[in-house]
């Protein structure tokens, strides 16, 4: 007697993922964008090595260890590579919130909040190329020109990143004195993530460079883009509502072993790959320990990371 209204509601579930999927995707240029305006030039100097090496061989041993398991395990060599290459995604904000609880100070916690700043740069190109491998693997094209394709996407995505950005960076603010008005942020930062889409580039990626360039040109801001910064959470809380209503009920079940393995997988991968480029880098022992610890936040854009790879895919 239940059967009909219950696949009805599942009629109307369908519609209604099918109608936000978009608006979700397109959210997600605000989420690069602030993780570009932490890539400034004051910050990066002040951590030196110590951020450089460790957010590198985390990103690169996460991916290692979390495809490398779930393909041991039977899981298919494409997915395997996608679960990889969005496993390589750490959440600033929620780290950031643990530091300002817990009122901590100190050469760690300003060692890791360099590393959450430049680590998603490190983990949207890891991504993109394992996006480009999981290509080639389901035969959507030969090897030379999947190859080829990502580093056009790469590259094109940092170039049109920086285009937009560096006149951004000296023609906003000046309507206001002192900041620019929210019009003229998102304005620049929804330009930028709809050439990316016109010309078939990783607007995430643009996104990021176009925070980043203005965040280190804009000298006459305060705070590069403070107004979007302003109206950060709710469109974060917009863009988590939207991504939950794709996520298929029916499905839970199927999917929780590959759940709890993959968080398994990316907490070993996070520990063991902070050892090696503290070591390089010439870390404390502290920081060789705890490090991988405390970049194991993971939200905004991980699920970005996911939304992309359904949509290739």
């Amino acid at each position: 007697g239940f059967a009909r209204p219950l696949n009805a509601l599942r009629s109307v579930q369908r519609r209604f993922q099918a109608l936000l999927y978009r608006p979700a995707l397109m959210l997600l240029p605000l989420v690069g964008f602030l993780l570009g305006g932490r890539l400034t030039r004051e910050g990066l100097a002040a951590h030196g090595r110590e951020v450089l090496w460790i957010s590198a061989s985390v990103v690169g041993v996460t991916a290692l260890v979390v495809a490398g398991g779930l393909w041991l395990v039977g899981v298919a060599p494409a997915l395997a590579l996608l679960f990889g290459g969005i496993a390589t995604a750490t959440d600033p904000a929620a780290t950031a919130d643990v530091v300002r609880q817990y009122r901590a100070r100190g050469p760690f916690t300003d060692t890791l909040g360099g590393i959450v700043a430049i680590d998603d740069a490190w983990g949207l190109v890891a991504f993109s190329v394992l996006l480009a491998l999981a290509s080639l693997l389901l035969g959507s094209g030969d090897g030379t020109s999947v190859l080829l394709g990502a580093g056009r996407e790469l590259v094109g995505s940092i170039l049109l990143g920086a285009v937009i950005g560096v006149p951004a960076a000296y023609l906003t603010g000046r309507l206001r004195a002192g900041e620019p008005t929210l019009i003229e942020a998102l304005g620049v930062v929804f330009l930028c993530a709809g050439l990316a889409e016109r010309f078939e580039l990783s607007f995430l990626l643009a996104a990021m460079t176009l925070g980043a360039t203005i965040a280190n040109l804009a000298h006459h801001h305060e705070r590069p883009f403070h107004e979007i910064e302003d109206v950060e959470w709710p469109f974060l809380v917009l863009f988590f509502v939207l991504t939950g209503a794709a996520l298929e009920l029916d499905g839970i079940g199927d999917v929780l072993g590959l759940t709890a393995l993959y968080i398994a997988l990316r907490s070993v991968g996070r520990v063991l790959g902070s050892w090696p480029g503290a070591r390089l880098a010439g870390a404390k022992t502290t920081t060789r320990r705890w490090m991988g610890f405390a970049m194991l936040p993971q939200a905004g854009v991980a699920n970005g990371m996911a939304l992309v790879a359904g949509n290739a895919f």
